[in-house]
Order: structure tokens, then C-alpha cells, then sequence
């Protein structure tokens, strides 16, 4: 659905704090479908044990509250609006929980440790078999790693794009408050330039992800392989772009 529908859709619906139950009710009914779009799209950064059913319950939250505080004068078309306040609820509900084992973020800094090791010693990409090598793990305990790593926040692109500066704070520790926005806006300039450069299948699955808005089956389909290898080449890159954007700041 285009931000041209969804405005259009919302324009016979009362929303602000006058609305009425009834018109919370259409908005519910008009908008479930994109708040099940974002949940299914946000799972590949979730762990395995965060249902779907859990994000759209949340991302419901969201549209609710949105629906109370959308503001047609700021200019956003409702569905822009909402689709924020309907990931973000998602999002916040998740971090709520201690959903990521220190175990995981451990391994994690250690991957993109042997990452930074290997490409820095020779040059190009690091491969599976030379991660798995330099961390002295088989390449079935790697691929696990991945796997768990899923769900840990290691960069989220959508926060960037936000303006979260959390993301920021992740990658080159606390920012200076006087540069903020220079800083942000520099660090965005490393970001793509280090996508840029992964791996061509990683950088497609990111890009399948994060600008097609695929979720894990679809992008599968596409490069021809399973969700959950889906899964870790999207870990992998998030690794690799941790462990060359380590010394940023």
C-alpha cells in the first residue's frame, strides 16, 4: 500500500485526541495489514523466540497510539506515520527483555574481531572457512553463531535512518554532544560506503531487506536458498560491517 492510499484512506477517519472509539475501531481495521507487513519484514532481527503474533499484538499498540496522535497539519501521510510508530512499538516491546544472551554478543564481538583479523592480514574478504579457521570452531559452529546472533542489535539500519543514535552508540561508542549531527551524518557516509563494499551476495540481501522490504522466504527465493541461511549471510554482514567500521570515531 503507497503513503498516497493510506492519506486517502484516513481522510473520512477522526483521529487526534477527539477520536472516538469507532473511528479507533476503522483505523484497526483499515491498517491491520500493514501493521502484519512490518511484523513479518522486522523478524529477521529478531530472535528465534519472538513470535509474529507477539510483534503484530504490540505493532497493534502502536497503530493505536498513532491513531490518537497523528497530526494531519505536520504534512506525513498517516500510513508514514503510523508505519513508525508501529515498528518502533514492535521494536521497544522486544527490548523490554533480556532477549539476548551476553553469550551471543560475546561470540558476536569475537567473529567481527576475527573478520577485522583476516581481511586486514590479507587483503579481501573474509570467507566462512577462514572465520571459522581464526576462531578454531568447525564450520557447522559458525554457521550457529550466525544463527543465534540473529536477533542481537548489532546495527539497525532503520534506526540510523530514524535518527536513532543508538545504533551509532553501538558502532563507535558515545558520541560527543557538541558534534552529534556532524557525526551522525558522517558516520551514515561510512555505513554506505562500507555496504558498498560486502560481499555481492550479502550486500543483495541487505538490499533485498532494507530497501525491497522482502522478508526471510521471499529473499530465499530470490538468491536461491533457505530462510535461515537467509538468516546468517544477514548476521555475517552485520559482523563484517562491525568489524570495519570498529575504528570509526
Amino acid at each position: 500500500m503507497s503513503s498516497a492510499t493510506g492519506a486517502s484512506l484516513f481522510d473520512n477517519v477522526q483521529t487526534g485526541t477527539d477520536a472516538t472509539e469507532e473511528h479507533l475501531n476503522e483505523v484497526v481495521d483499515r491498517y491491520a495489514p500493514l501493521v502484519k507487513r512490518i511484523a513479518h519484514h522486522l523478524l529477521l532481527r529478531m530472535p528465534a523466540s519472538v513470535q509474529v503474533d507477539d510483534l503484530i499484538q504490540s505493532g497493534m499498540i502502536g497503530l493505536l497510539e498513532a491513531a490518537k496522535k497523528y497530526d494531519v497539519s505536520k504534512g506525513a501521510s498517516f500510513e508514514t506515520y503510523a508505519g513508525i510508530r508501529i515498528r518502533g512499538s514492535m521494536l521497544d516491546e522486544v527490548r523490554k527483555g533480556d532477549w539476548a544472551p551476553r553469550s551471543v554478543h560475546r561470540k558476536s564481538r569475537k567473529v567481527a574481531e576475527a573478520i577485522k583479523s583476516i581481511e586486514a592480514r590479507t587483503g579481501e574478504d573474509a570467507k566462512d572457512q577462514e572465520i571459522a579457521k581464526e576462531l578454531e570452531i568447525d564450520l557447522n559452529s559458525y554457521y550457529t553463531i550466525l544463527q543465534d546472533a540473529t536477533g542481537s542489535r548489532l546495527f539497525s539500519f532503520d534506526d540510523i535512518m530514524e535518527g536513532d543514535d543508538s545504533a551509532i552508540e553501538l558502532a563507535a561508542g558515545e558520541l560527543p554532544g557538541p558534534c552529534d549531527g556532524l557525526q551522525r551524518d558522517t558516520f551514515k557516509a561510512h555505513l554506505a560506503k562500507a555496504i558498498d563494499g560486502l560481499p555481492e551476495r550479502e550486500k543483495l540481501v541487505l538490499a533485498l531487506y532494507y530497501d525491497e522490504e522482502l522478508n526471510l522466504k521471499e529473499i530465499g527465493e530470490v538468491i536461491g536458498v533457505s530462510e535461515s541461511r537467509v538468516s546468517q549471510i544477514h548476521s555475517q554482514a552485520a559482523m563484517r560491517l562491525r568489524a570495519r567500521l570498529s575504528d570509526w570515531n
